[in-house]
């Protein structure tokens, strides 16, 4: 970053706990999705070239903190980006999502997977974080998809409402499962180690759909790859953001895990997490929904959720799942407004 940048490192104050001036705020999925600006790019890029195009993935990246005056970035990629390295193939459809055209079926195609060289493999994602720390005058977030969620795309073949395949998978084959927890867990590692070297700030996991399983059958298929790939991680010394969508009853297994930051849905609000005993930093959770209704909707429902987070430092504000097309770039920045004017003025009168 060029010296004449004043840097704002209230994300990062958050999440360790640290006194800082506002609530930092970032939105998920804020790079691309309502901007228009992103719109007319992807009229002629898909989502693979885009980030194969380290300066053009980079102005996606900076854009909505330039326009809505985030505190923080996170690196536009997709939680798919490594895995045609491997041996997946993959391709993401517009309107559906990933689709996988040779889906695991057996242990013979996990064992078939390779291993992700991230020097070689993603060197356009690393160049990317490289140019952003020369631009951004905020913290950088890059992110990994979590194994169960990476593994139910590859086993489904696409994206499900059930995980029937994945789960039968995991209980009629556990030998196959857990092989492949590993191969995705050291690619996960590499991966996100590569990021931080590259110059990543803060790693957030996405187990989007983690919500699906029992405690019991995260606790026996997911827990194990997880602690390791946190522990691993921990090691360099960034703060680790662990999120998922429908995970309430996950909470009391989370809160004991290696991360720094447990990411909410709108499912679980900031004072039931405190009462299940999460006393470190948490990130969340406006639905995103609430996006579309009328703004002293939106001013409501975000002070609800600012006056529960700001009874300690440990406080993110974010929405409980991603952007979506329809909402207003306008919303977003008046949204961003707001939290930082009611939340500073709260901390000042504290």
């Amino acid at each position: 970053m060029t010296l004449s940048m004043a840097f704002n490192d209230t994300f990062l104050k958050a999440c360790r706990g640290e006194a800082h001036d506002h609530v930092p705020v970032w939105y998920m999925r804020q790079a691309g999705r309502s901007q228009p600006e992103y719109r007319k790019i992807k009229e002629t890029h898909g989502l693979f070239e885009i980030t194969h195009d380290p300066e053009l993935c980079a102005y996606v990246t900076k854009l909505p903190v330039d326009q809505y005056n985030n505190d923080a970035a996170i690196l536009y990629k997709d939680i798919m980006t490594p895995l045609p390295f491997i041996g997946v193939d993959v391709e993401i459809k517009s309107g559906v999502g990933p689709v996988i055209y040779n889906p695991i079926t057996s242990e013979k195609d996990v064992e078939q997977l390779g291993e992700l060289n991230p020097d070689k493999d993603v060197a356009h994602v690393l160049e990317t974080i490289k140019i952003l720390r020369t631009q951004l005058s905020v913290p950088l977030i890059s992110f990994a998809g979590a194994p169960f969620t990476l593994a139910s795309y590859m086993i489904e073949g696409g994206p499900s409402k059930n995980y029937h395949k994945t789960k039968a998978f995991m209980h009629s084959d556990p030998k196959a499962w857990h092989l492949l927890m590993d191969k995705l867990g050291s690619m996960t590692i590499a991966y996100v180690k590569a990021q931080v070297a590259a110059g990543s700030q803060a790693i957030q996991l996405f187990d989007s759909w983690v919500g699906a399983l029992s405690v019991s059958d995260y606790n026996r298929f997911i827990k194990p790859v997880m602690d390791r790939i946190l522990t691993e991680v921990k090691m360099d010394g960034i703060p680790l953001i662990l999120h998922g969508v429908g995970t309430p009853h996950l909470m009391k297994t989370w809160k004991d895990m290696p991360a720094d930051v447990i990411g909410l849905d709108w499912r679980t609000t900031i004072d039931e997490a405190r009462e299940l005993g999460i006393n470190k930093t948490v990130q969340g959770n406006l639905d995103p929904s609430i996006l579309l209704a009328p703004w002293h909707v939106i001013e409501q429902e975000t002070k609800a959720i600012l006056d529960q987070g700001l009874k300690s430092n440990h406080f993110i504000f974010n929405l409980g799942q991603g952007v979506f097309p329809e909402v207003s770039p306008d919303t977003l920045r008046r949204l961003t407004a707001f939290i930082h004017e009611y939340s500073a003025e709260f901390k000042q009168k504290g």
